[in-house]
């Protein structure tokens, strides 16, 4: 099973259109998302609200709920949690699936962190996490299992696109400690 969508598949796009891809150092872009929280309940998630507060923020960016690459990457970060939070930072992934769907990937997997839905793309975008990749020779447009660190002056420390599912939370511990 792939982590692509079928509609992605299809979709195609100017290059042109697609954002620049952020680089450490600058502004992280603010967004606010519906989110399904660990205890299972609904919120919205604001990132300014969390780095005013003082937060760091990981903020990962995955093409499906429920698929085996973002189970494994959603679990990575679930069993990693402790070493994350002692960082200083707190965990939100990122993906277009509807918040009924981000609650039963949640509830199966066991969750510990927000998942936030972001169906209609916009906050993809915004971090160029939603664009053109290749898939078995092929280019198409869609997702792109994407990671930020953003600090509490929410500036972007890190920058990672194209990410591996496996062992990524691993590189990014070492990089990040």
């Amino acid at each position: 099973m792939s982590d692509i969508e079928p509609q992605d598949m299809n979709n195609a796009t100017d290059a042109a259109t697609m954002p620049a891809r952020l680089e450490p150092g600058q502004p992280a872009p603010d967004f606010t998302l519906t989110a399904v929280e660990p205890d299972g309940s609904q919120t919205s998630v604001t990132l300014s609200a969390l780095t005013t507060a003082g937060r760091n923020v990981i903020l990962y960016f995955y093409p499906a709920a429920m698929t085996p690459g973002c189970t494994t990457e959603a679990c990575d970060f679930r069993d990693n949690m402790a070493r994350l939070e002692s960082l200083g930072y707190t965990v939100l992934g990122v993906s277009k699936d509807p918040v009924a769907k981000l609650q039963r990937f949640r509830e199966r997997d066991h969750l510990s962190f927000p998942l936030l839905s972001d169906p209609d793309l916009i906050v993809h975008k915004r971090y160029a996490a939603y664009g053109e990749k290749k898939l078995y020779g092929k280019t198409h447009v869609g997702v792109l299992r994407s990671t930020f660190a953003i600090a509490a002056d929410g500036r972007i420390e890190l920058a990672r696109y194209n990410v591996r599912a496996k062992g990524h939370v691993e590189s990014l511990l070492k990089r990040l400690g």
